[in-house]
């Protein structure tokens, strides 16, 4: 939809802070915001839970779910932001098909330094002994998807002020 309004998707591997940032984002923006996470059928979060990590085939539904909220968006008349890992150009091919109102937010860090907060999160379905297949799979976007790039080494406010610089137009 041409003129659907904004959707940011908040994108990286476990641990970069991808929940925290979306939702300030959102927050600051006033803007309706979902996490992906939540999006996963239950046999993902167990398999992920029991340290599996998930396969292309396993990633579809959640894919077409996380299409279908922003697709809600654009009927909505509404803006948005969703989290999603988006390691593979194949599932940010995917959320952007069609959709010229999404913008990708990639946020980077060293694998040492996400390993450190994912050692240090609990209560969450992903493990850091996954980590290493996140970044196996992690292709990072490519000049082309015109993705916001964002080290996570910064505070979350400070994530978030970089991205409305970036996008002064969508906001």
């Amino acid at each position: 939809m041409p003129d659907a309004p904004p959707v940011f998707i908040v994108m990286g591997v476990a641990g970069t802070g991808k929940t925290t940032v979306g939702t300030l984002l959102a927050t600051r923006l006033g803007w309706r915001y979902a996490e992906a996470d939540d999006f996963h059928p239950a046999a993902n979060v167990a398999k992920m839970a029991a340290g599996i990590p998930l396969t292309d085939a396993d990633r579809e539904p959640w894919l077409a779910a996380i299409g279908h909220w922003i697709d809600e968006r654009a009927t909505a008349a509404e803006p948005g932001v969703v989290t999603c890992s988006g390691l593979k150009r194949a599932y940010r091919d995917r959320l952007r098909e069609d959709r010229p109102q999404v913008h990708m937010v990639f946020l980077q860090g060293s694998p040492e330094l996400i390993a450190r907060r994912l050692a240090a999160r609990h209560g969450h379905f992903m493990r850091v002994e996954m980590l290493d297949s996140q970044f196996a799979a992690l292709e990072p976007p490519a000049p082309d998807e015109a993705a916001t790039e964002i080290s996570v080494e910064r505070p979350p406010n400070e994530i978030v002020d970089a991205i409305l610089k970036a996008h002064p137009d969508v906001t």
